[in-house]
């Protein structure tokens, strides 16, 4: 019983830190990567789509992105999600495929791009933690309902917080490289 509700858990929190790390890969660095916008929510006949799912995305040169649509007659859709996006690009739409030229970072730039990430950061760990209360909620109600021991309960939330610890690290590690990687000229 403890281990399936430690390993839900787990499972939980590694899907956490793994929307993190796509979160973060949609931040730019000066560099133009299909990564930067495959994840901007667009309205697609009324449900919000990831663009990834919308268009091709490709990098014919280090500093463009081109987005090619499936359905054109969404480009302009496409066009507003990105420009409504945090990420501070600017889109040229020609009717048929959508260019976006990556600017070089300003120092004020990279500033606003590290407040970003931090949010992020942030709540990611407080997901984990809301996950980490769930489950101790949830140990806690199988101690209640005589399916576990109180010293069973026990060792299983010492085991929880040391797997929080865990997550908790590897998002201030994930957070560090790319606040290093922004950083970088």
């Amino acid at each position: 019983m403890i281990e399936i509700i430690l390993k839900n858990a787990d499972s939980k929190m590694k899907k956490a830190v793994e929307a993190l790390s796509n979160e973060l890969a949609s931040i730019r660095t000066g560099r133009a990567s299909p990564a930067l916008v495959e994840y901007i929510k667009v309205d697609y006949h009324g449900v919000m789509t990831p663009l990834i799912q919308l268009a091709s995305i490709s990098v014919p040169e280090p500093r463009t992105i081109t987005i090619r649509p499936y359905d054109r007659s969404i480009i302009n859709n496409i066009d507003k999600a990105i420009i409504k996006s945090d990420l501070g690009l600017n889109p040229t739409n020609d009717g048929t495929n959508i260019r976006i030229t990556i600017p070089t970072l300003t120092e004020e730039r990279r500033k606003d791009l590290i407040k970003i990430i931090h949010k992020r950061l942030e709540e990611s760990r407080i997901h984990i933690r809301n996950i980490r209360r769930d489950t101790v909620d949830e140990l806690k109600q199988s101690e209640k309902n005589k399916e576990v021991s109180q010293d069973q309960e026990k060792r299983a939330a010492e085991q929880l917080q040391k797997l929080t610890d865990t997550y908790i690290s590897s998002i201030d590690k994930i957070g560090k490289d790319k606040e290093a990687e922004i950083l970088e000229i």
